[in-house]
């Protein structure tokens, strides 16, 4: 397994009421990803960036990071196999990604991920 992008997930309760800090201060383009509970923020310059989430769709608990692999069902089996705590089940979701929840030691919950084609 390969780890090929890494997004920040912050957790904000209202989107649209985010979006004068992210666009307008800090003068980030606003990547709409077509969702309603999570968007992308970033700099075309130097492509740093960010999500905005406002809860998770089908998990039990919001990440504070996405982390896209080359291979997530070797990711997936490399953490049960390490014991890792599994804490949304490797599922593909509707929106075309293939991935699931695992807590790190020390506590923080990070969504591995690999797009569809």
């Amino acid at each position: 397994m390969r780890v090929t992008r890494i997004h920040t997930d912050l957790r904000v309760p209202d989107i649209s009421a985010a979006r004068e800090f992210y666009a307008g201060y800090l003068g980030l383009t606003d990547e709409s990803i077509g969702m309603d509970w999570v968007t992308r923020f970033s700099s075309p310059e130097s492509g740093a960036n960010l999500q905005l989430v406002t809860r998770d769709a089908t998990a039990p608990e919001d990440p504070v990071a996405s982390i896209a692999v080359d291979d997530v069902e070797a990711a997936h089996d490399e953490a049960r196999r390490r014991g890792f705590e599994i804490v949304h089940p490797l599922t593909t979701e509707p929106w075309g990604v293939r991935r699931f929840f695992v807590r790190a030691p020390d506590g923080n919950v990070l969504n591995i991920l690999q797009h569809r084609d």
